[in-house]
């Protein structure tokens, strides 16, 4: 059923890892949720925002009903002002991963934070340290002329890296402007030629897919009941809490979106309809990042018992 990629990496010292990967939206909780309950497994959150206390609306967490049917871990585990990376994600799930094999629990990992997954089965991509007055020069431009310009001039020099940073995510660009000043080459090269080291997990990677104009509807009328629920007296409170719109974390879609609209930076349907194309163009990416991988096998989110023979027949296979 596509196992031939486990013919060369299948080490039987290696603890076992379902994947279930994919754009926002399409169900990937409710998928993970049902294969832990069939393989005694527990969910690892792979999402780059969930993993923050007091964002719960618009980062679509988890419901209680689901944690309490299936543990879940990094869900609530960071406050918005920390600094949280790819690098200290892959080193939380590693150990939680490590707990769950010994108590012979299934780990299943379950986000559509791409970089995060690919940190923790092959490990992060590392450069040596930068230049201090390059790096000087880059945030003192990025205050001067704001981090969309930078994006701007990192499409010049690397369109690929580009596409995969939002133009508001000053770190990740002052960092690949800073790679390529210092090496003269760009992230995205360094990246391919590094291709991450050898998987550290037998891994089943379960990519989730659908019709795009299926999916784009379900990512507007997801959008709509996030402001149903509450999406902007949450971002009110995080404003009251004192953490700043220029946060990494409060960067994200959604709460940018409603932190403009609550300083009076934009009108309540342009904030509405910005929100939900950036939310479709980060589903767009998503898909990108994850049909890259040749070992992610695809299936449609209501395809569950197909999906739950595919986990048992790798478990067998494995073991």
């Amino acid at each position: 059923m596509g196992f031939e990629h486990l013919s060369t990496n299948f080490d039987p010292n290696k603890t076992a890892l379902v994947i279930v990967c994919g754009p926002t939206g399409i169900g990937k909780t409710s998928v993970a949720i049902e294969i832990a309950v069939a393989e005694n497994g527990e969910v690892i959150g792979a999402d780059s925002m969930q993993i923050y206390r007091h964002m719960t609306i618009g980062t679509a967490k988890p419901t209680a009903a689901e944690q309490t049917r299936v543990p879940h871990h990094l869900v609530d585990v960071v406050d918005p002002a920390e600094d949280f990376d790819a690098a200290k994600f892959a080193g939380l799930a590693a150990t939680i991963i490590s707990d769950l094999a010994k108590r012979r629990v299934l780990p299943v990992v379950a986000g559509g934070t791409g970089l995060y997954i690919k940190a923790l089965t092959r490990g992060i991509f590392k450069i040596e340290a930068g230049d201090p007055q390059i790096r000087a020069d880059l945030k003192a431009a990025a205050e001067e002329q704001g981090a969309p310009a930078l994006h701007r001039k990192l499409e010049k020099v690397d369109p690929e890296t580009a596409f995969r940073v939002h133009p508001n995510d000053t770190y990740r660009i002052l960092r690949a402007l800073e790679v390529y000043a210092v090496t003269g080459e760009t992230m995205s090269r360094l990246q391919a030629e590094h291709a991450f080291a050898e998987e550290k997990y037998n891994c089943l990677k379960i990519g989730l897919t659908m019709d795009r104009d299926r999916l784009y509807d379900r990512i507007n009328r997801r959008v709509d009941i996030m402001i149903a629920e509450g999406l902007e007296a949450e971002v009110r409170r995080l404003l009251d809490k004192g953490y700043a719109p220029g946060l990494k974390a409060m960067q994200s879609i959604g709460y940018r979106h409603m932190a403009a609209y609550l300083s009076g930076h934009t009108q309540w349907d342009e904030m509405l309809a910005t929100l939900k194309r950036d939310t479709r163009r980060y589903a767009k990416r998503q898909f990108t990042w994850f049909r890259a991988d040749p070992d992610v096998r695809w299936f449609e989110p209501e395809e569950t018992e197909k999906i739950l023979g595919f986990v048992r027949e790798f478990r067998e296979k494995i073991t």
